[in-house]
């Protein structure tokens, strides 16, 4: 089994498009795909707008998603082609808690590719790749705290920053695709990552 994770400074950056786009143009691998979302009390940390995503009874919850119309991001996942997609709810700073049983859901898979940065914090991928949009000014602080393990950035086209006291220093020596979307991934991100799990899978048989 490999495991990827995709992160991203901020909301609306691209991070869904990537995996869905590594998903379809890497059905062969038979891909298991998670996204994790962090909220507030009653707030969704995806757009901060009161939702009900939180879940009243416990600090986290985890859903296999059915759903084949696109409509949310789990949903993309399975029509990109993921064999299984789950959505991943906690509370701020309670991941750890829904960690156990994400790791039971994802033990029997091939491969698994997951939407997050602070998974990060509770295992470690074969690979991570962040998407960084110089225009969007938000930098999370989990994906600044794992900036430096980032194997490789997915940058949108340069534009002008709009990054305040933000160093990329990090990630100075690391692969870096740049992409004007649509689309989020391309040939050669996608020759990147096959040749990387190529590279996993026949050092795992060995």
């Amino acid at each position: 089994m490999a495991i990827i994770v995709i992160g991203g400074h901020s909301r609306s950056v691209g991070k869904t498009s990537v995996v869905a786009g590594l998903i379809s143009e890497l059905r062969d691998f038979q891909w298991t795909a998670a996204k994790i979302t962090q909220y507030g009390h009653g707030i969704c940390s995806a757009n901060g707008q009161a939702c009900d995503c939180a879940t009243a009874d416990h600090s986290w919850a985890i859903s296999e998603e059915t759903d084949r119309s696109g409509a949310s991001d789990s949903s993309r996942f399975l029509v990109a082609g993921a064999v299984r997609a789950f959505w991943v709810r906690t509370e701020q700073g309670r991941l750890a808690e829904a960690m156990p049983a994400l790791r039971e859901k994802i033990a029997n898979a091939a491969n698994v590719i997951i939407e997050s940065n602070s998974v990060l914090k509770f295992l470690r991928p074969d690979l991570y790749l962040t998407v960084l949009d110089p225009a969007t000014a938000d930098f999370k602080n989990s994906a600044r705290e794992f900036l430096d393990r980032a194997d490789v950035v997915i940058l949108h086209h340069p534009r002008e920053s709009a990054w305040q006291s933000v160093s990329l220093k990090p990630v100075a020596h690391r692969r870096v695709f740049a992409i004007s979307p649509p689309p989020y991934v391309t040939p050669q991100i996608i020759e990147f990552v096959r040749g990387q799990l190529n590279g996993i899978r026949s050092h795992q048989v060995s």
